[in-house]
């Protein structure tokens, strides 16, 4: 819902697609878009299924872990649906832990903020 409210505005969600939380998405890149697609009509872009933790993270969530959520937490990511609100300038703006609604008034202030 996020994408279609706000996609005319420059914004977009990313997928990052990993399998290291209880082995929720086995398959591969493929499968897990295509049944992200026709499960839940997913039409914004997803990435290559990557680690997010350990020794194998991805480097992109070597950034990412570094910056805080709104109780204090950095470091791992905690389980599947951790979001990250990037700005258009490539910085992090906020952190939102797995348990954040994406439809939160905390979470849409933000990116309407960081939207302008």
């Amino acid at each position: 819902k996020l994408q279609e409210r706000y996609a005319e505005k420059g914004f977009t969600v990313l997928g990052v697609p990993c399998n290291q939380f209880m082995g929720q998405e086995p398959g591969s890149s493929e499968e897990i878009a295509e049944f992200c697609s026709a499960t839940y009509g997913v039409t914004f872009p997803m990435t290559e299924k990557v680690e997010v933790n350990g020794d194998a993270r991805h480097t992109l969530y070597d950034r990412l872990v570094g910056f805080a959520d709104g109780e204090g937490h950095t470091g791992d990511i905690r389980w599947n649906f951790e979001k990250f609100l990037v700005g258009r300038d490539g910085q992090v703006v906020a952190r939102f832990s797995p348990q954040t609604e994406p439809e939160t008034a905390e979470l849409v202030g933000a990116l309407e903020k960081a939207l302008g």
